[in-house]
């Protein structure tokens, strides 16, 4: 599969990649101003921050598409699976 392949067919399942990207940074930016933002762990930044970009792929292209909620939920078992 050629990348112009993948990319068209990314873009009919998730939407313009121009409004994923302004979601996905919108709700990171909030997560990064939020207090408790510093006392995460790096593991924990990184699970909310692609929890986010499913959100926006969730948000910008097809709600109904499974795999987006089910890649929430392993993200999130990562984060839980390390708490102290």
């Amino acid at each position: 599969m050629s990348i112009e392949q993948t990319l068209q067919e990314r873009g009919s399942r998730y939407g313009d990649f121009t409004d994923h990207a302004a979601i996905a940074q919108s709700l990171q930016d909030v997560m990064r101003a939020a207090p408790g933002w510093d006392r995460l762990s790096a593991v924990q930044k990184q699970s909310l921050t692609v929890i986010a970009d499913k959100q926006a792929r969730i948000l910008s292209g097809d709600p109904n598409y499974p795999d987006n909620w089910h890649d929430i939920q392993g993200y999130a078992k990562l984060s839980e699976d390390r708490c102290k």
